[in-house]
């Protein structure tokens, strides 16, 4: 009885009802979208593996290493690997965010070594190695752009200037869905033999040492034997972990990313007091009937299981709604953003902190008007004029 009065209830007033369950579908949907921006921004980071350190200037990162500290590192205990890294930052067709992607000048007789998590087919690689404008670009970024082996990429470049062409010898693929693929790799040999024609000054240098170490564990011990090996050197290093490193880039932006959660928390908050309005002018005009209730037996917790459970069932619809609605609004962000956040996906924590916060609102808004209705006196409530 007590669900049949609450479906016929919630549409006694279709107008306020679809309002409201319109207010809650937006703020569900803004909610869940904000959510997900902040786990894509987080992206990166989670993929970093336990036993791979970054050694970069201690100065800042847009300060280079001399190439030499290479096969000083290498020689650390607890170092397995080293490798190299560039940053290159051009500029694809033109600068719109559809056409941004990552470019690295690598040392590319080791780099995949040293990431298990980008496979690569054997042929590929080693036409990759021989090529010497060749380079590999991720699965993500091949499918966006069309990109195929033997294709020709035209990059304009920025931080190291004139127009570059490298010639795709493979697509890596994932090892899951967490890895990210859509970053352009090529030969930093290739790089530095320019440098050093055109440039020599900026030549023989390195953005970031690549380090594979035997025991995560020991990340912190091996961390700092590297920065003693080139303290008060006229470049000295900050190493830390590839997870730091990466978070680094992410506190750059920290207040962007505080915000963005303080936000979609906001839009919950906003929407609560709309249902809890909603439920609360429905309970006053209904005091007569609640009354009517009370008088044929009816006791209070009949009375406010009726308020609550409308009130439940209006923010369950609208959250019901606005999850499904999230999938879609999701995949055309990332449409929209390009490569801007290479993982961008609705994960299953987001689809349930959504539905508790429709379930949290129901219940909130539903309180104060079904105490009041539980409460009222038969003879004041028969004599309220709704």
């Amino acid at each position: 009885m007590t669900f049949k009065l609450v479906v016929k209830n919630i549409f006694r007033h279709k107008l306020r009802s679809a309002l409201t369950i319109a207010g809650l579908v937006v703020a569900i949907l803004a909610f869940g979208v904000l959510q997900t921006v902040v786990n894509a921004w987080y992206a990166g980071s989670d993929m970093a593996s336990a036993q791979r350190l970054i050694t970069r200037n201690a100065t800042s990162l847009i300060f280079p290493l001399p190439a030499w500290y290479r096969e000083r590192i290498r020689a650390i205990e607890g170092v397995t690997a080293v490798s190299t890294s560039n940053w290159f930052g051009g500029i694809y067709r033109d600068q719109s965010p559809g056409n941004f992607f990552a470019q690295f000048a690598v040392d590319h007789e080791n780099f995949f070594d040293l990431y298990p998590e980008f496979k690569v087919g054997p042929a590929e690689m080693l036409a990759f190695k021989k090529d010497r404008r060749g380079a590999l670009v991720g699965r993500l970024l091949a499918d966006a752009h069309g990109f195929k082996v033997g294709d020709v990429i035209p990059i304009k470049g920025t931080i190291y200037p004139g127009n570059w062409e490298f010639v795709v010898r493979g697509i890596y693929e994932p090892a899951d869905a967490s890895t990210i693929t859509r970053q352009l790799y090529f030969h930093w040999d290739y790089l530095n033999e320019e440098l050093r024609r055109k440039f020599p000054r900026r030549s023989d240098l390195v953005g970031v040492f690549v380090v594979s170490i035997a025991d995560g564990s020991r990340a912190a011990e091996v961390s700092q034997a590297i920065d003693r090996e080139f303290r008060n050197s006229l470049a000295e290093t900050l190493t830390e972990t590839e997870k730091a490193f990466q978070l680094g880039f992410v506190a750059q932006t920290e207040t962007i990313v505080v915000a963005v959660r303080i936000v979609s928390f906001v839009v919950i908050l906003i929407i609560f007091a709309v249902v809890a309005n909603t439920m609360a002018m429905t309970a006053r005009e209904r005091l007569s009937e609640y009354a009517t209730l009370k008088a044929l037996g009816f006791g209070p917790p009949f009375i406010a299981s009726l308020i609550v459970g409308e009130s439940l069932a209006i923010s369950a619809l609208g959250g019901a709604l606005g999850i499904v609605a999230t999938f879609p609004a999701a995949a055309a962000f990332k449409a929209a953003l390009g490569s801007l956040l290479p993982i961008f996906r609705v994960a299953p924590e987001t689809v349930m902190m959504q539905a508790g916060a429709a379930l949290a609102v129901g219940i909130l808004a539903g309180i104060a008007p079904s105490v009041r209705a539980a409460r009222v006196n038969i003879v004041q409530g028969l004599r309220h004029i709704g």
